[in-house]
């Protein structure tokens, strides 16, 4: 009867089992790596819902306007949104200003399973009717926005909310 050395037994276990180890530890990194890409697209879905939402507004209707993007929120960017009313109310009512915005791109940034940040690309316009002038200002501004999406229950919420702005030059000469 043969022997084998301990050796040679030893050697193919213990590669074995250091083969087994990598592939778990790779199926783990795959797993979440999944749960990343599906947590982006899942937040990207909902920012570019909702942004038309919350930088657009109604001088008629911004109380409504503002409490609608609210909803879109959680933790001090709810807040900011109540305050915001405040400030930003009088002069839209007063100039019965009207901005519109439309998402014409958009892009994950980083992502985790329960916070992810995304790029969105916006076409803002702006009409402003101000009392003793002939014709409404219009200004039309390509933007970006910064959304930073925070899994709040089973909703995706708008934690932080950033914009770089960059204008283009107002219609109409003005």
């Amino acid at each position: 009867m043969r022997r084998f050395s301990p050796l040679v037994v030893g050697v193919p276990v213990v590669v074995a089992l250091v083969l087994a180890g990598a592939v778990a530890v790779m199926f783990a990194d795959l797993s979440r790596l999944r749960a990343r890409e599906a947590s982006g697209q899942e937040a990207l879905a909902v920012a570019r819902a909702i942004a038309p939402d919350m930088l657009s507004y109604d001088h008629r209707t911004i109380e409504q306007d503002f409490a609608r993007a609210g909803g879109y929120t959680t933790g001090a960017l709810t807040g900011h949104y109540r305050r915001l009313l405040t400030t930003l109310g009088p002069p839209a009512r007063h100039q019965r200003a009207v901005q519109s915005a439309t998402v014409t791109g958009a892009a994950v940034e980083s992502a985790r399973p329960d916070r992810v940040e995304v790029l969105l690309f916006v076409n803002m316009s702006t009409v402003k009717t101000v009392p003793g002038e002939k014709e409404p200002r219009r200004q039309v501004s390509q933007n970006r926005a910064r959304f930073v999406m925070a899994r709040v229950g089973a909703r995706w919420l708008v934690a932080e909310l950033s914009t770089l702005l960059g204008d283009a030059p107002p219609l109409g000469g003005r």
